[in-house]
Parts: C-alpha cells; sequence; structure tokens
C-alpha cells in the first residue's frame, strides 16, 4: 500500500510539473491552453482583488461613470468593491444563493455604490432551480448541476436585455460572468441581442467541472462566438477566467 501510495504521489507530481511547463509554453507563445486561441494583451492591464476572486481587466477604459454588472458574487466581491475604490463607478451587483446574500449584505450594506439584486441571469425570465455544490462548504450554485447533485432551491433569473431594460441601461462597460456553467446561454443571448458591452469577463466553469470530455471544445466554440461578435480575447488567467474587449 506505501508502494503504491508513493507511486500515486509521484505521478501527481510529474502531471504536476507537465501543467506548468505546458502553461508556460502557452504564454510564451501568445495562447490560451485551453481554446489555443491567440491573446492579445492590452498594455493597461491590472488585476484586481484577491488571488480567488480578482479578475484582470484594462483599466483605462473605465471610469466613475461606467456601468459595471458584475452577476455571480458568492463570498467574495474584492473585485467589485476594488473597482468602487479605484475607479469610483457604480457597482450593479446580482446573485441568488442564500450565502451570497447573506455575505453581500454584510460586507456591502453601507456601501452607497454597491447595488445588490437577487437574481440570477440566464437567456429568458423563469423561476429556475440552481443545484448545490457536492462540497458543503462551498457556495456557488449550478443552474446546469456542473457537480450533478440533488440539492438544490428556486430563484428568479432575468435575460440580461431585460435586466438592462429595467435599470435603463444603453450598455455596460463591464460585465463580469461567474455563473457555474449558465454563461454559454447568457453569451448566446448577449449576441442574440446585440448588446453593447466593452469588457466582458467570463469564467467558465467547466474548466472545473466538466459535463464530459467535450468541455474544451464547448468552452472553444464560445469563445469563438464572441470574436465573430466583435470581442478580443485579452487575457486568460489560467484559472478559467477570460477578459475580452470590444472596442
Amino acid at each position: 500500500m506505501k508502494s503504491e501510495q508513493k507511486d500515486m504521489n509521484m505521478l501527481q507530481l510529474i502531471l504536476k510539473a507537465i501543467r506548468k511547463i505546458s502553461n508556460f509554453i502557452y504564454r510564451f507563445i501568445g495562447r490560451d491552453n485551453i481554446t489555443f486561441i491567440k491573446i492579445f494583451p492590452c498594455k493597461d492591464l491590472v488585476e484586481l482583488g484577491t488571488q480567488y476572486g480578482g479578475w484582470v481587466i484594462p483599466k483605462s477604459l473605465l471610469d466613475s461613470d461606467s456601468v459595471v454588472y458584475c452577476v455571480g458574487c458568492g463570498e467574495d466581491i474584492s473585485f467589485d468593491v476594488s473597482l468602487i475604490e479605484q475607479i469610483g463607478c457604480d457597482i450593479f451587483g446580482f446573485d441568488p444563493t442564500p450565502r451570497a446574500i447573506k455575505y453581500v449584505k454584510k460586507v456591502a450594506h453601507d456601501n452607497s455604490k454597491y447595488h445588490f439584486y437577487e437574481v440570477g441571469l440566464w437567456d429568458k425570465d423563469d423561476i429556475l432551480k440552481f443545484y448545490a455544490p457536492k462540497k458543503s462548504d462551498h457556495v456557488s450554485h449550478s443552474l446546469l448541476n456542473l457537480q450533478r447533485t440533488s440539492e438544490y432551491f428556486e430563484a428568479k433569473v432575468r435575460r440580461l436585455s431585460t435586466i438592462m431594460q429595467e435599470h435603463n441601461h444603453k450598455k455596460i462597460d463591464l460585465l463580469k460572468l461567474d455563473i457555474e456553467g449558465a454563461e454559454y446561454k447568457v453569451i448566446n443571448s448577449i449576441i442574440e441581442d446585440g448588446l453593447d458591452i466593452k469588457i466582458l469577463c467570463v469564467e467558465y466553469d467547466e474548466c472545473f467541472n466538466p459535463l464530459d470530455n467535450r468541455y474544451k471544445l464547448r468552452i472553444r466554440q464560445s469563445v469563438n462566438k464572441l470574436l465573430n461578435a466583435g470581442f478580443s480575447l485579452v487575457c486568460t488567467q489560467g484559472n478559467g477566467n477570460y477578459t475580452f474587449v470590444k472596442i
């Protein structure tokens, strides 16, 4: 048994080393290691927020009048708060998860520039099931049931164009999507509606919890849809986080 465990540990170390080398090679040639798509970085890219909840964005494209939607708050809104502190813009946060609601109300209840709504994002207006993660200490729930669990809660979801109409927003300067697999449907709706979005930050959650072995194809197809819609891929963080810019 000890010998088998030793072999397993050695295999894990080898695989980890291979991943590091692979990631280095892809960064060197300027391509994403999931989709193999070319990255065109901006000169003013900065990372805001914690290592867990942070995102890389072109900061100079935002100012105090920018409209920012952060969809999927969880229990880390460090990125949102950093935008308020450094840019001075208002943040519109969206998350129907009970624990996220409790967290945001505790952290941002006295921040006049943070506007929070207990609603999810989808490609239509509805009431849907959000499935729990496998680990009880994790907060993110999934409309796609990425982790194949049976526990869920039900909550309102809205199409992005509906939310924009409700807030009388003609454009969004920055949209962050961390929505546990729902990003595919939402991105399709953004393209279908021709929404005016300048910066788009997307976490493709199948990088961590793939539904099947075709997940890289789905991510690549989604990214290509955004490129065809006029977005440029300016950054990938190696953790499923992609930053796009449309100028």
